[in-house]
């Protein structure tokens, strides 16, 4: 399995994803730089990587989406190449077309770093298949722009499709407004494209896959792919 993490100015979870693919699961795996044009020839899996890219200015993902590495990745992934964007790296994918909907400021306009429990919508995919349908997790956070939006019709699609990943929901599953850290509709924390071989999502499953960390319920987003 080949692995590319991509790099890009103001990415800051960079490291952390590759120490995950490259420590945890002894994958072969290259940081990219984005001013690179092509990924390389044994890339299995892309990695876009939580951060400020080009410190968010104009809107998240805005700038990065012009990046040379960009155009690699989105042919990459439109023919069915796995792809997952973790924060600033979802907001990367929904500003390129890669995903649907776009990703905006917090409701309460504050940044927001904590720990929050998910559920598993969609368990039939390579990203969750080894978690149960439903299963409540803990991840966590670290954004000020995580609100998922979309006009009606895309979202109806997003759930006609199974593409929701994961909800925002309280200990007991129930995807209230409480347990909604940002405003989502639908209290989306994470959705697939329509061929679920993309995932984008705002909680930061790397920084909980090891014990020493003290919660690994980010490890299993990951394991299917990366062979454990």
């Amino acid at each position: 399995m080949g692995v590319c993490v991509i790099t890009f100015p103001g990415s800051n979870c960079d490291h952390d994803c590759f120490y995950v693919a490259n420590n945890l699961f002894k994958q072969k795996t290259t940081l990219v730089w984005h001013e690179e044009n092509e990924l390389p020839a044994n890339t299995d899996l892309v990695i876009l990587p939580g951060g400020f890219s080009y410190g968010d200015y104009l809107r998240t993902g805005a700038i990065a989406k012009f990046s040379p590495i960009m155009k690699s990745i989105i042919k990459f992934a439109n023919n069915g190449g796995y792809v997952i964007g973790i924060c600033n790296g979802f907001q990367i994918l929904t500003e390129s077309g890669l995903l649907p909907g776009v990703l905006l400021r917090n409701e309460n306009m504050k940044f927001v770093c904590k720990d929050v429990h998910l559920k598993v919508v969609n368990n039939k995919t390579v990203f969750t298949k080894n978690y149960k349908e439903n299963k409540i997790i803990t991840i966590p956070i670290a954004h000020g722009e995580g609100n998922f939006e979309a006009d009606k019709d895309t979202l109806k699609e997003i759930q006609d499709n199974d593409q929701i990943a994961f909800q925002y929901v309280d200990i007991d599953g129930n995807a209230s407004k409480y347990a909604n850290p940002n405003g989502s509709q639908l209290n989306i924390a994470g959705i697939f494209n329509k061929k679920k071989n993309v995932l984008g999502m705002m909680p930061h499953p790397e920084r909980c896959s090891e014990e020493l960390l003290g919660n690994t319920d980010g490890f299993k987003i990951f394991s299917e792919l990366l062979g454990k």
